[in-house]
């Protein structure tokens, strides 16, 4: 069992004991620490929040406890009720509130949730605030509002409705295209909110034809939730027996998004984000960021439609700093996290669709000849297992030295660039590893690639 305190928020397994695991104590403690940081931001004047969950099991004792706390620090609620993670991040700014709190444990199994905390931007907080929360949290001294002061809940299921609505009223997104494709989809939701927000997205853009697997949002997963091509067999199978155009997959919390290609293969969770910078770059040119983890190929399509790539440090708060650092028109993690900055700077599943369908229906291409045109890269994922007394850093800033010939990125970890592909190397900060990712022509190449650099780590910590 398990709990993890981080900047973005605190994630972990329900039930068992209070600080070892997501128990009530612990739920209310951090909601309450988040809910008076953004009182004290606000001059202690009336604030709204507003809360959304995805389906697993423990979201609606996550939400009481959330929705009570706040309230009971004086804090209007404004109560999404069953969400996704976008939708939230769009319903504060649509709302005008201080911040918001997603309920959800993204792509963890279902004995996991977590609270993801936003700023008043719909935006993932800052470290500091993070660092802010947590220390006030474990000190525990909060100040609660007097009964006549006490907060309310209001129950708002309009927001579904008004995400889709804005996603279709982007520039970019063709629903007349779409709709003349008459595209045969299907979609594998993990029985979670994926399965009310996809469908509904899918009819308004004119798609009649969706088989859908695991669309009843009851939080039971029947399958690990998330979108890896070993755990999508069943939407592989429906796409080849159905006959589909495509299959769609979200994450529980519908911020990631992968598909499955006419013939059953996988598109790649990397090429997600390399379609649809593709498309908005043939309609839109301008720069792209993605996080140091991510597949070179958007870098190669990015040049190719005459922009400048940039890379971020892991983590879609570091990614949206970039973003708005160089003006990106479109950028994201190669975990299949898309995010337009003209609609909203978070990974977002719905608008993802929407251009990646809109992509496709006008180069008039099935998925796997899309896929082809793009530069073929395949990853490789490893982690190197840390004994306690190992100066990580130390470690680190070895292999930095060791490749000083080539190119060398310390910006997160270390990223070495080789003519043939890339590693890269950063601590987890969650486990005693280092986790390395290598990127090259083919699984092979790439796989040698990384054990070429985790040899040599392996020999500086033996």
């Amino acid at each position: 069992m398990t709990l993890i305190k981080s900047i973005s928020g605190i994630r972990g397994t329900i039930g068992g004991q209070p600080g070892e695991n997501l128990t009530p104590p612990d739920i209310v403690k951090f909601a309450s620490a988040y809910g008076q940081m953004l009182r004290s931001e606000a001059g202690g004047g009336r604030i709204k929040v507003v809360i959304g969950r995805d389906a697993r099991p423990s979201g609606p004792m996550v939400s009481s406890l959330v929705g009570a706390a706040l309230t009971g620090l004086g804090i209007d609620v404004i109560d999404l009720g069953l969400s996704t993670t976008p939708t939230v991040e769009m319903a504060v700014t649509g709302e005008e509130a201080a911040g918001g709190i997603i309920i959800t444990a993204s792509h963890n199994p279902a004995q996991w949730n977590a609270l993801k905390l936003l700023n008043a931007r719909g935006e993932f907080i800052s470290d500091a605030q993070g660092r802010a929360v947590i220390t006030a949290a474990d000190a525990g001294n909060f100040e609660f509002a007097e009964v006549e002061q006490l907060g309310t809940v209001t129950p708002n299921d309009s927001w579904r409705d008004k995400h889709i609505e804005a996603v279709l009223a982007h520039p970019l997104t063709d629903r007349e295209a779409i709709a003349a494709a008459n595209f045969h989809v299907a979609v594998d939701a993990v029985n979670s909110t994926g399965g009310i927000f996809l469908p509904a997205l899918l009819e308004a853009l004119g798609v009649k034809r969706i088989e859908k697997l695991y669309c009843t949002p009851n939080g039971i997963f029947p399958h690990n939730p998330e979108p890896l091509p070993a755990h999508l067999t069943e939407l592989s199978d429906t796409v080849k027996e159905k006959g589909c155009h495509l299959g769609i997959t979200t994450d529980p919390d519908v911020d990631r998004l992968a598909f499955v290609n006419e013939d059953g293969t996988m598109f790649g969770e990397e090429y997600t984000l390399v379609a649809v910078a593709d498309y908005v770059l043939s309609q839109k040119p301008g720069n792209t960021v993605s996080n140091l983890s991510s597949t070179r190929a958007l870098a190669d399509v990015t040049v190719r439609r005459g922009g400048t790539y940039h890379a971020s440090a892991v983590g879609e708060v570091n990614v949206v700093a970039k973003m708005k650092e160089v003006n990106a028109v479109i950028g994201g993690e190669g975990n299949g996290g898309i995010i337009v900055p003209d609609l909203h700077y978070g990974r977002d599943a719905l608008i993802g669709t929407a251009l990646f369908l809109s992509h496709l229906a006008k180069t008039g291409k099935t998925m796997t000849e899309l896929k082809a045109g793009y530069p073929q890269y395949a990853m490789s994922k490893n982690k190197i297992q840390l004994t306690p007394g190992i100066d990580t850093d130390a470690v680190l800033a070895d292999a930095a030295e060791r490749y000083h010939n080539e190119r060398v990125n310390l910006t997160d970890g270390v990223k070495i660039d080789f003519a043939e592909g890339w590693v890269h190397l950063r601590k987890s900060n969650t486990e005693p590893i280092i986790r390395v990712y290598a990127e090259a022509g083919t699984e092979a190449e790439a796989n040698e690639l990384a054990q070429g650099v985790m040899d040599g780590v392996q020999a500086a910590i033996s």
